[in-house]
């Protein structure tokens, strides 16, 4: 499990493939913040981007470490497949503070920034959701992007998509890898967790039980 408060910001600096087909997924080598692995051991979790992974591998002089990712979470993400910056987040303790909301670290779906723009100090960052996320998404509801938690501003339903409009602080750009978004980018989304369960509660889920 995960807040959605992101821990350091790292990059992926080496991609392999695991095997000669589309079949097989990557191993990818991830570099971090000074002191960031202090604390982390072989199979640890920790959440790139929002999506959570494994720790198969650790070089501490070099402060970096690696992941396995399959094909099928491969095809369910975004921006685990380029050399670029990510999110970080180790997982919760159970003593740690939920600063944020809580968070699996499974990925939803997948959006597009429709639009990012400077609003006095803050930006403005609207989002595109696919249309089979569009119930779980709230006014003044949580919803996680690229592995950060973020409260949802408005919400804009049209035929095929759903857009939500997100306030983003100075302090949240400079500690995040959101910073280098643009139109266009796609986003990882993971909805609330709790949203998952009302709905299915709502949709009347009846088990038949045989009498004794």
């Amino acid at each position: 499990m995960f807040t959605g408060i992101i821990t350091g910001v790292g990059r992926i600096v080496a991609i392999h493939d695991l095997g000669s087909s589309l079949t097989y997924g990557k191993r990818l080598v991830i570099a971090t913040p000074e002191g960031y692995l202090d604390d982390v051991g072989l199979g640890d979790s920790i959440a790139l981007n929002g999506a959570c992974m494994t720790v198969v591998a650790l070089d501490l002089p070099q402060r970096q470490f690696q992941i396995d990712i399959s094909a099928e979470s491969l095809a369910k993400t975004t921006g685990l497949t380029e050399t670029s910056a990510v999110n970080l987040e180790k997982a919760l303790r159970a003593n740690d503070r939920l600063g944020g909301h809580m968070v699996s670290g499974h990925v939803d779906g997948v959006g597009r920034v429709s639009h990012f723009a400077e609003v006095g100090e803050s930006w403005e960052l609207r989002i595109e959701a696919p249309a089979e996320l569009s119930k779980y998404l709230a006014f003044k509801g949580s919803v996680v992007i690229n592995g950060v938690s973020l409260t949802v501003n408005r919400v804009t339903d049209a035929p095929h998509h759903t857009e939500i409009s997100i306030n983003l602080i100075p302090h949240t750009l400079q500690n995040t890898a959101l910073q280098y978004l643009s139109t266009g980018a796609r986003v990882n989304l993971e909805i609330d967790l709790i949203a998952r369960y009302v709905e299915r509660m709502l949709n009347g889920v009846h088990i038949a039980r045989s009498e004794a």
